[in-house]
């Protein structure tokens, strides 16, 4: 991919892809390319009436939806800094965001905007409605006449392809401000420059197997930087069409979409990949027959490809790869993909680097691995003992700037040579592929001073009979599993408290005859609700530490 400024790419997939469709909201609405240009000039003039800068902050507030992706490119494309929000955040937290980030306007869905209290956030000039940008409230005189005008004005106009163009703007400046919620608790500004966002549009065109004209589903949330680049940005830049699925979906709702749809590339997170395994594949194959003829070695191979068909069939069959990434993935459903020939792949990022770190093609990745380090990025392990695990560190292209007015965060969080401090444990093998082992916060020290890993456990917890979600902590030298127990299976089975007990019991003592003897279970805790997660479904762990 030759060396081009990130709204070039942007004004070219406009320009060479014009007639064709760019967005779809899921039954809903269809907009062509030439549409999207036109919302685009529309919202540029707007913020020149208002004397929006270059660099000046504007929060976008909604779903996963067409007017979401335009109002963004709009941003971008202007030359100011985007603040994309996860819907997910709370009230308190939306008010923090906009107020520390300097947003001058919140594009805002109505249904959030019913929720958040506009005098919280007096710095705003204004916040306007994505859906069909109708004011919602303003500080500013004129600003309800300047959208009215403006609206009016671009009814009427006709533009042409040949017109379209955006003014590039320096590779190392901030474009947007992607504020995370960590299992930390803490909230913290990243902010990621144009190189960024390039260089992993870069890598994603040179490597992952999309063309021009083929179909995404979008349906993580478009405000974290692994939907938005990889499900909205690089697909776009490619002229691909993306079909938004414009509320939170669950598995059943995103299967349905997939075979409607039928993409040729699908992002998704463990939780989403792990249910439909767990719901739809598992009970078939743990049938006592399918059970035994999977022991057969020529008849094993007859199920494993049938298999693979209805677990394919299950994303629309048209997919030349399915890309996991955003958290770690179960041994047991790695292993069982792996050996049915699903054609997945996991990869490694974070918010950080744009979100990109490590990835490598279904055919070629190895198991258990995320990949190899990307292009334009450096891996190195920094070993704080004998033992090959150590804390992930990176540099390259990717790289944020730092954390928006924290000048402390931001210097903690690289060593004094520059390298970024993950806070993941793993290593590297010999071939370069990287393997996660866990959050170096996250690390348990064994009475035996053996290093145990909470993760890799509660992975092959959430594997067993009768659980659904759990987590891992130590307690007076033991280790105690808090689990959150399936109700669809507990009342699939009819199961009485006193039965879900010894059902755990057992999960218990199954689960321990796996494990070295310093990293095994002393008790299933069950609690009656599910884990508080952030907004990327991670368990928020300092709550139950």
């Amino acid at each position: 991919m030759e060396k081009k400024a990130l709204n070039t790419l942007f004004a070219e997939s406009i320009r060479d892809n014009w007639d064709y469709n760019a967005f779809s909201d899921y039954q809903g609405e269809d907009y062509q390319y030439a549409d999207v240009a036109k919302h685009i000039n529309m919202l540029h003039a707007l913020f020149s009436k208002l004397e929006i800068r270059k660099g000046d902050k504007i929060a976008l507030l909604g779903n996963n939806s067409s007017k979401w992706g335009m109002t963004y490119l709009a941003i971008m494309t202007y030359g100011a800094v985007i603040v994309p929000i996860l819907p997910d955040f709370s009230t308190s937290n939306i008010h923090h965001i906009v107020n520390h980030s300097d947003a001058k306007l919140l594009f805002v869905s109505q249904y959030i905007f019913d929720r958040i209290e506009p005098d919280n956030m007096r710095a705003l000039l204004g916040m306007i409605r994505i859906e069909d940008q109708q004011l919602l409230s303003t500080n500013h005189k004129t600003l309800h006449a300047s959208l009215k005008q403006i609206q009016e004005d671009f009814e009427k106009k006709t533009i042409q392809k040949e017109d379209i163009a955006f003014m590039d703007q320096p590779e190392n400046e901030t474009c947007m401000i992607s504020y995370t919620s960590g299992t930390t608790g803490f909230t913290k500004g990243v902010m990621l420059p144009r190189r960024s966002i390039f260089s992993n549009i870069q890598f994603a065109q040179d490597n992952m197997p999309l063309k021009p004209g083929n179909r995404l589903v979008s349906f993580l949330p478009m405000a974290h930087s692994y939907g938005m680049l990889f499900e909205f940005l690089f697909p776009f830049t490619l002229g691909c069409h993306i079909t938004f699925l414009t509320k939170i979906p669950s598995p059943n709702i995103v299967t349905k979409a997939f075979g409607e749809i039928k993409p040729h590339l699908i992002l998704s997170v463990p939780l989403v990949i792990e249910k439909i395994y767990k719901k739809r594949i598992l009970p078939g194959i743990d049938k006592p027959l399918i059970s035994f003829l999977r022991k057969v070695p020529f008849v094993s191979r007859k199920i494993y490809d049938k298999v693979n068909k209805k677990l394919s069939a299950s994303f629309g069959n048209a997919f030349k790869e399915v890309v996991i990434g955003g958290a770690p993935m179960s041994e047991e459903v790695e292993n069982f993909f792996k050996k049915i020939g699903f054609k997945y792949t996991i990869g490694y990022g974070m918010t950080e680097c744009g979100p990109l770190i490590s990835y490598a093609a279904w055919n070629v990745n190895t198991l258990r691995s995320s990949g190899r380090v990307v292009d334009r990025m450096e891996i190195r392990i920094d070993k704080q003992s004998k033992d090959k695990v150590g804390e992930i560190q990176v540099q390259g292209d990717n790289l944020m700037l730092g954390y928006y007015k924290n000048t402390e965060a931001s210097k903690e969080a690289f060593t004094k040579d520059g390298w970024l401090k993950t806070g993941d444990l793993g290593y590297l093998d010999e071939e370069g592929f990287l393997f996660i082992k866990g959050r170096s916060k996250n690390l348990i020290l064994g009475p035996s001073g053996k290093n145990i890993f909470p993760e890799e456990i509660e992975a092959r917890i959430c594997n067993l009979p009768c659980v659904q979600e759990c987590v891992v902590k130590e307690k007076e030298g033991k280790l105690i599993a808090l689990v959150y127990p399936d109700c669809d299976a507990v009342d699939h089975e009819g199961l009485n408290d006193q039965q879900v007990n010894e059902v755990m019991e057992k999960n218990r003592l199954q689960l321990n005859e796996e494990l070295a003897k310093w990293e095994q279970i002393a008790k299933f805790q069950l609690v009656d609700e599910e884990f508080r997660k952030t907004p990327k479904r991670n368990i928020k762990r300092y709550l139950y530490s």
